[in-house]
């Protein structure tokens, strides 16, 4: 295993080099432990926690898309939110309308000389998908908390004394939202990668240059990033298929019907990992984007995450080697960083 700072150790010397008594198990606490749902539990715990940060992410990464396309943020308005009652739409429309407020670039093309109609779905919908996704992991939540609190041993001793056998070791439920929330962040990525692909077009960017590249027509500028996000979508589309409609029996046919959770865990896994990077993409060719829009100036939120990219990423300039830029922008994406300045906003 490794220790507190990466270093890869025996067991022994780490939990003893971090003060922690190795777990001495008596009779039945092994088949407690690995008979049930607690790996496919503890991985659930794990994505929502990691969720909880990227879905900040995704919201501020869709401010940063639509400010820097010229967009509008009056769909957000809270009472057009509020025609339809969905408490995880309603959170992420209130989290763009907080980091769209006092942007000098959204309030330079408002009134009645922008004769666009609307913008597109994957700008004016995308409280709508983010919003999905929050109460998806909404519902997981409760189910996580639910197993948490249970006995899902078997056979089972009662408070009474009992010894009785049961199915509560089965991980349908786990398995079910493992799944239901690897769709979700499939639907995420792939509505963050079609802004991301918005903004290198120049027939719907609204004035930015092909690629966002420096020299035009030589230049790939940020086209192999969105090559990137999209190769990356695809394959949360193909994690999106869920493993707890499989089964497989063993055992004689006695386990002749099983959750597959652990498969469910294992992708949904691979899916949040892809979900940073397709974000991190995203703010890559954003902050890229604002920087172009000069003079015009980038709101206080959106601004300073733009600050932060370039802290890891050179702004507009002559093609160079992308890789280690997507790399340090999904490394802020992954530790929070980003999403600490969205909490910061909403919180102060």
């Amino acid at each position: 295993m490794r220790d507190g700072s990466g270093t890869l150790l025996p067991a022994a010397e780490a939990l003893a080099a971090a003060g922690i008594e190795p777990l001495t198990l008596v009779e039945k606490e092994g088949l407690a432990l690995i008979n049930g749902t607690d790996g496919m539990l503890g991985m659930l715990v794990l994505a929502l926690h990691d969720l909880e940060t990227l879905l900040l992410t995704a919201d501020l990464a869709a401010a940063m898309s639509v400010e820097s396309q010229l967009g509008t943020d009056a769909v957000f308005a809270a009472d057009l939110m509020a025609l339809r009652a969905q408490t995880g739409q309603a959170e992420s429309a209130a989290n763009l309308r907080a980091f769209l407020a006092d942007s000098p670039m959204v309030a330079s093309h408002k009134g009645p000389d922008d004769g666009r109609v609307q913008d597109a779905y994957s700008l004016r919908c995308s409280p709508q998908v983010h919003g999905a996704a929050r109460d998806t992991a909404g519902h997981a939540a409760m189910i996580a908390g639910r197993e948490l609190a249970s006995v899902i041993d078997n056979p089972v001793i009662t408070l009474d004394g009992r010894i009785e056998s049961n199915g509560n070791f089965h991980g349908a439920p786990v398995a079910a939202v493992l799944d239901f929330l690897a769709i979700s962040i499939a639907d995420v990525a792939s509505v963050s990668e079609r802004r991301t692909d918005r903004a290198l077009d120049p027939a719907r960017s609204h004035g930015l240059p092909p690629f966002l590249a420096d020299e035009v027509g030589v230049d790939s500028g940020l086209m192999i990033a969105q090559y990137a996000a999209a190769g990356i979508v695809s394959e949360l589309k193909r994690l999106a298929v869920p493993a707890s409609v499989d089964s497989i029996p063993s055992s004689a046919m006695q386990e002749d019907h099983v959750s597959m959770g652990w498969a469910a865990a294992r992708k949904l896994r691979r899916a949040i990992d892809g979900l940073g990077r397709v974000l991190a993409i995203e703010i890559l060719t954003a902050a890229r984007a604002l920087d172009l829009r000069a003079p015009l100036e980038a709101g206080p939120v959106t601004g300073a995450v733009r600050d932060l990219v370039r802290t890891v990423a050179a702004g507009p300039g002559p093609d160079r080697f992308l890789s280690p830029e997507m790399e340090a922008v999904t490394a802020l994406v992954q530790s929070g960083d980003v999403a600490r300045i969205a909490k910061e906003h909403i919180d102060g």
